[in-house]
């Protein structure tokens, strides 16, 4: 009977597509590709200027190596604490089987190590710099001996770095000149990041304490964590408002992620489980993020 009812172990290439999170594939994505279309598009300044085969290879490799890289290694690394989270094992992160733990990590240096090779090859110095970053804050969120997630304040900003790194990364193979208002771009996009992984943080408050596993939630409180979010994605909102179109689009966008948060303006430790229900629409939230910001940049491209 147990033979019979014994759940199959899912395939390798099944378990990797789970580990890279194909919901959050966009997310890296489309902010290099958007960052690089544009930022050659406004005026080319020592940089690389457009290439559709850089596009093609930095978008591809955004959009599903990197996140590979990303969360694989954290579901590797987190796999004794993703054991009694009851969050994984779904589209908040899978929960991979042991048998399964070497050859993640085996496809993560096989899947970035050639895409890395091709974006060295094309890029110059800065991009070599903003790349090597990047991929840093990759793995030292959740590699041994570093788990920057466990160290509050510098888990979310190496988060943030996650997610805004390959938009800079794409700004600095296209070569705009960086002006104030698009550095402006980029410290609103960094401050949206910080709110994000911070409000992220609030669900897990009382496991995180009772794994010993520190991070900004824990230390300041699930309350102070969901103010703080709050803060961080109005004040990304003001800074977009002092950039030419379509930036203030954006400032309208950060509306709904701060009113996803108020729900828990007040919320005590004990019950910040219940910010759960505010993380899985986050994650859909963000589609409706891209979208509009998506039409903002075609009007634009087209007014230009």
């Amino acid at each position: 009977m147990t033979a019979l009812t014994a759940r199959p172990r899912p395939s390798l290439l099944a378990s990797l597509f789970v580990a890279s999170r194909p919901i959050s594939w966009v997310n890296t994505a489309y902010p290099f590709a958007a960052a690089y279309v544009l930022g050659a598009g406004v005026g080319v300044h020592g940089g690389g200027g457009f290439h559709l085969a850089v596009l093609i290879v930095g978008t591809v490799f955004f959009l599903v190596p990197y996140n590979l890289a990303m969360y694989g290694i954290n579901d590797v690394f987190d796999y004794e604490s993703d054991l009694r989270n009851p969050r994984k094992g779904g589209v908040e992160g899978a929960l991979l089987d042991r048998g399964v733990h070497r050859a993640t990590l085996r496809a993560v240096v096989i899947t970035t190590v050639p895409f890395l090779v091709v974006l060295v090859a094309v890029g110059g110095p800065w991009s070599w710099l903003v790349l090597a970053i990047s991929m840093f804050a990759v793995v030292a969120y959740s590699a041994p001996g570093l788990r920057f997630k466990e160290r509050p304040f510098l888990d979310s900003v190496t988060s943030s770095t996650h997610f805004v790194s390959p938009a800079i990364y794409g700004l600095v193979l296209a070569g705009p000149a960086w002006t104030p208002q698009l550095v402006a771009v980029c410290v609103a996009f960094f401050l949206w990041g910080v709110a994000s992984h911070a409000f992220g943080a609030v669900q897990d408050v009382v496991a995180d304490r009772a794994g010993g596993i520190g991070s900004v939630a824990t230390v300041i409180g699930a309350r102070t964590t969901v103010r703080l979010a709050f803060i961080a994605y109005l004040v990304a909102g003001l800074v977009m408002l002092d950039t030419a179109f379509p930036g203030p689009i954006a400032a309208i966008v950060v509306i709904p992620y701060a009113l996803n948060v108020l729900p828990w303006w007040n919320v005590r430790d004990d019950a910040a489980e219940s910010a759960n229900a505010g993380w899985r629409r986050f994650l859909w939230i963000n589609y409706l993020a891209g979208f509009l910001v998506t039409m903002a940049l075609i009007g634009y491209a087209a007014s230009h």
